[in-house]
């Protein structure tokens, strides 16, 4: 059944690109590849995918934590390491809104492609312990049934798909119905968020890497407050993927 699946999803992918055109240049698109493995979505040829704004993470290890001015911009965080596809620019800004405020489903293949190409290609070139869960930062109840869906899960489950990986989407639940995050101060941000998480069953013994995944990681507040959480019950590496990084201003 599940190679019917596959053979059928392969299928409707090759439909797709023959009748689509490329959502950045309007070009016709074909099979891509990024870093030479090869693409499973249907949204943008492969020379838009060439010039997508790519951090060049080779340089940090696989690890954006490893750039100076990004450390110092996440004071108090608790989780071990950051992964992003991209600066949070454009296209990404334009993506993200889509998917976030106009149901745009179909974006969350595009980034967890994108996602899974990169995370393979650092996960080759440098040495990182093993992931055992695969965790994606909820969306309170109520902020959900406005909505309709959580834009994170999206991307993270078929991520971890892809990865071949655990991945638990019931754990994790957001049980403070916070105020925006926009705007405020890190100080304001981490009371905001403080206790607005807690896990729904207990953590099996072998979990000691988890990887979380959001859609944009701004001031690192909401991933640090869960990762300390995870940590509190015997979680010891806690790695944080995101489709976009919001880069610190400099400060003048």
């Amino acid at each position: 059944m599940q190679k019917c699946t596959i053979v059928f999803t392969n299928m409707f992918n090759d439909i797709l690109r023959n009748l689509s055109c490329c959502d950045l240049c309007g070009g016709i698109i074909k099979q891509s590849y990024l870093h030479d493995q090869k693409l499973t979505q249907t949204l943008i040829c492969q020379h838009c995918v060439n010039d997508l704004p790519y951090f060049k993470q080779n340089f940090l290890a696989g690890n954006l934590l490893n750039w100076p001015a990004i450390y110092q911009a996440l004071p108090r965080i608790h989780f071990d390491s950051l992964f992003a596809v991209s600066p949070y620019i454009f296209p990404f800004t334009h993506w993200l809104a889509q998917m976030k405020y106009s149901g745009r489903f179909e974006l969350a293949s595009l980034f967890s492609t994108l996602l899974s190409a990169q995370w393979n290609t650092e996960m080759a070139d440098n040495k990182k312990p093993s992931v055992d869960l695969v965790l994606s930062v909820p969306l309170h109840i109520k902020k959900w049934q406005v909505r309709g869906y959580n834009q994170a899960h999206l991307i993270a489950k078929q991520f971890a798909e892809q990865q071949a990986l655990p991945y638990d989407e019931n754990l994790l639940i957001r049980v403070k119905n916070n105020q925006s995050q926009m705007g405020k101060t890190g100080s304001q941000r981490r009371k905001n968020l403080a206790n607005a998480f807690m896990l729904q069953h207990e953590l099996a013994s072998h979990i000691k890497h988890v990887l979380i995944i959001d859609d944009v990681v701004t001031t690192g507040t909401t991933a640090s407050e869960i990762s300390k959480l995870l940590k509190s019950v015997g979680v010891e590496t806690i790695s944080v993927v995101a489709v976009c990084l919001t880069l610190p201003k400099n400060k003048s």
